[in-house]
């Protein structure tokens, strides 16, 4: 006798989340991100903020929810705010990467930025960000309702649409400041590892994140 009709195990299996694939190998950032680290931050911390997210959702009123609604509504929840803010921000991160990316925004973010104070301002005020988050955490660029910008960074696996966060708007480009992020091949120069990161952005995605 079965347990589950096969409705109910294909419904199920929507509701799980799974990894990202990513658009380039692990090799492909180097030498900015090496390939070790990419490997482990992938299939490994991003996995296991997967796994335990699932275990946290399952059962619950969360479960079938978008990330982002979860991010929004269930963050009272540790498991849920940790792992789902780690799933959250892991996809952003992959996405906004790339190898040998673009120099400068593009299109209406270009603007926003130049809007901002210009392309060194947030490139300064992003850094800062980064560099001065104390312990682990994001720097992130937020549009806000009203398409201005806002710098900010949130500790753990925070991020800003958690009501909570102390930053505002919705992120279109993040930086994991985490030290599995990096140490490996930056050891404790997090600077370097920002300053680099820059190097590596994919603006068009930054572009879509904001045309959304």
């Amino acid at each position: 006798m079965f347990l589950f009709t096969f409705g109910e195990i294909l419904n199920k299996e929507i509701m799980s989340f799974e990894l990202p694939k990513l658009d380039y190998a692990y090799n492909a950032l180097e030498p900015v991100i090496d390939a070790k680290t990419m490997e482990i931050h992938h299939t490994k911390h991003h996995q296991a903020y997967i796994d335990n997210l699932n275990k946290a959702l399952a059962g619950t009123e969360l479960e079938g929810k978008s990330i982002e609604e979860i991010c929004k509504t269930g963050y009272q929840i540790p498991a849920v705010r940790n792992n789902g803010g780690g799933h959250y921000n892991h996809s952003l991160f992959w996405e906004i990467l790339k190898p040998n990316g673009s120099k400068t925004p593009i299109g209406n973010v270009k603007t926003a930025i130049e809007n901002y104070g210009g392309f060194e301002q947030f490139k300064q005020d992003f850094s800062n960000a980064a560099k001065t988050r104390f312990g682990s955490g994001w720097a992130w660029l937020c549009k806000k309702e009203d398409g201005t910008l806002e710098i900010c960074s949130t500790p753990n696996q925070d991020n800003p649409l958690m009501p909570d966060a102390g930053c505002g708007g919705t992120p279109i480009l993040g930086l994991d400041v985490w030290e599995h992020a990096y140490y490996l091949h930056y050891q404790n120069r997090r600077p370097d590892y920002v300053e680099a990161f820059f190097q590596i952005i994919n603006w068009d995605k930054v572009e879509a994140n904001y045309n959304k």
